[in-house]
C-alpha cells in the first residue's frame, strides 16, 4: 500500500467510476475509503426483507444515466414505474384543484427561473423566481428542500437553472447503493482508511492515513465539498482556491425516514401525500414504493438538519403527527419507524448533495480543475449540469481518471 501510481480518495460513485476507468487504461489504482462500506452517499439497507436506499434512490435522466446500463449489466431489474411526483397526490387534505394550482405555480416558477437566468447582471437567489406573495410559495420552497437540500433563498438561481433533467426517473429494484458498491468489484479498496493530509510539496505526493503514509504520482480526490471546505489543512501547501470554491458549494440536507405499514394494501402503490401544504417545514410521503408495505418520508433543508439532532424519533414524531392529520389518529397509531438517514451528521459526508450559493455557480468548474497535473477532483459538486446526482458523480470520476491518465502519458 505504500506506493502507487494513482490513488483515489473515496469509494463513492465518483471514486469507484474513476477506479474502474483507471483499470481499463492499464493502471491499478489504490482506493482509500474512510467508511467501513462502499458506495458513499449511495447506501442500500435491508428493511422488511426488501432493499431500500437511505441515500440516492432514483435514476434521474434515466435514459442517459450510465448507472442504468451498469445495473443491467449486473443483472438487476430496472423499475420503470411513473415516479410518485409525476402522479396526482392523495387528495385527502390536498384537493385536486389545489394540486392543479401547485402544478401551474411550479410551471410559472421554472419559466421565471429560465428567464432570470438568461438576464445580465448578478446571480440572485432562486427565490427571485417565485411570484411575489404566491399562495403556493411555501410548498414550492418545501419541494426544493428535497430537490436541493436547502431553501430557495440560499440557492444560486443560475446554478439551479443549469441542472440538466430529461424528466425520466426510474429505480433499481435491488437498490441504487447496491449497484454502485458492486461496481467496485476488482478494485483494490481499503475501507476504514481516511486520508487526513495530502502533502504535495515534494516530487511525490504523500497521503497521510491511520495505516501509514502512501506515496503516489497522482491522486484523484472525490471528497464531498463540505469536507474540503471544512478541512483547510487537508492540503499542504494549502489550496485556498479549492477551499473557497467548496465553501460556495455546500451540501444541503435531504433525509429519509422509512415507516412500516400495518395494512400492506392501504394505498395504491407508488403514490404520494403531502404533510402540510401551507409551510416550508413539512415532509412529503411516498406511499408503498415498489408496492411494498412501507412509506418513504422525505425531509429537507434546515428542517431536516434540526430533526437529525433528535434522531429517528424526531423524524417519526413529525411524520406521525402529519400523517395523523391527513389520514386520522387511528392510522397514526398503526405505523412504526424502521430506519432514518442523517446525512448532515455523517462525518464523511456532512450533507446530502451540493447546491451553489448565489453568485457561486462558477465554483463547480473551479473545484473540478486539476492542480499541477497531479491532483484531480471529482464528485457531484464538480458537475456543472448533473450536480446532486450519482450519475453526475460518475461522469466527473470518468473525466478525472481520463485527465490523470493523459497527464501520466504526457510525463513519460
Amino acid at each position: 500500500m505504500t506506493q502507487r501510481a494513482v490513488v483515489v480518495i473515496g469509494a463513492g460513485a465518483a471514486g469507484i467510476a474513476a477506479g474502474r476507468r483507471l483499470q481499463e487504461a492499464g493502471i491499478e489504482p489504490l482506493v482509500l475509503e474512510a467508511r467501513d462500506r462502499l458506495g458513499g452517499r449511495g447506501w442500500t439497507v435491508d428493511l422488511a426483507s426488501s432493499p431500500f436506499d437511505l441515500g440516492c434512490g432514483w435514476l434521474h435522466s434515466a435514459e442517459e444515466n450510465p448507472w442504468r446500463e451498469i445495473a443491467i449489466a449486473q443483472g438487476r431489474r430496472i423499475d420503470r414505474s411513473v415516479a410518485p411526483w409525476e402522479r396526482p397526490a392523495v387528495t385527502v387534505g390536498f384537493p385536486a384543484e389545489r394540486q392543479t394550482a401547485l402544478g401551474a405555480a411550479m410551471g410559472a416558477f421554472y419559466e421565471r427561473l429560465e428567464t432570470l437566468a438568461e438576464a445580465p447582471g448578478p446571480d440572485p437567489s432562486a427565490e427571485a423566481a417565485l411570484v411575489p406573495d404566491g399562495p403556493m410559495n411555501p410548498l414550492i420552497d418545501a419541494i426544493h428542500t428535497y430537490i436541493s437540500g436547502a431553501r430557495l433563498a440560499a440557492i444560486s438561481l443560475r446554478d439551479l437553472d443549469a441542472y440538466h433533467d430529461t424528466h425520466t426517473n426510474w429505480r433499481v429494484a435491488d437498490g441504487y447503493g447496491t449497484t454502485i458498491a458492486a461496481h467496485a468489484q476488482g478494485l483494490d479498496v481499503r475501507l476504514g482508511c481516511p486520508v487526513t493530509r495530502i502533502d504535495h510539496s515534494g516530487r511525490r505526493l504523500r497521503l497521510e492515513t491511520p495505516a501509514g503514509v502512501v506515496e503516489a504520482e497522482r491522486v484523484i480526490v472525490t471528497l464531498p465539498s463540505t469536507v474540503i471546505a471544512e478541512e483547510p489543512d487537508l492540503f499542504h501547501p494549502a489550496l485556498p482556491m479549492k477551499v473557497e470554491a467548496a465553501a460556495g458549494l455546500p451540501l444541503g440536507v435531504a433525509d429519509k425516514l422509512f415507516i412500516a405499514l400495518e395494512d400492506a394494501q392501504e394505498f395504491e402503490p407508488d403514490t404520494r401525500a403531502f404533510g402540510r401544504t401551507d409551510r416550508v417545514e413539512t415532509a412529503t410521503y411516498h406511499l408503498r414504493p415498489f408496492g411494498r408495505p412501507l412509506i418513504e418520508a422525505y425531509f429537507g433543508g434546515d428542517f431536516a438538519r434540526a430533526l437529525e439532532a433528535e434522531g429517528e424519533a424526531g423524524f417519526f414524531a413529525v411524520a406521525r403527527e402529519e400523517l395523523g392529520d391527513v389520514f386520522g389518529s387511528a392510522f397514526a397509531r398503526r405505523i412504526r419507524p424502521l430506519a432514518a438517514s442523517a446525512w448532515a451528521r455523517d462525518p464523511h459526508a456532512r450533507g446530502s448533495y451540493s447546491f451553489a450559493r448565489p453568485g457561486q455557480a462558477a465554483g463547480r468548474a473551479v473545484l473540478a480543475a486539476p492542480v499541477d497535473g497531479r491532483i484531480f477532483f471529482a464528485g457531484e459538486a464538480c458537475s456543472t449540469h448533473d450536480f446532486s446526482t450519482a450519475h453526475g458523480a460518475y461522469r466527473t470520476g470518468i473525466a478525472a481518471a481520463d485527465a490523470a491518465v493523459e497527464a501520466a502519458r504526457a510525463a513519460v
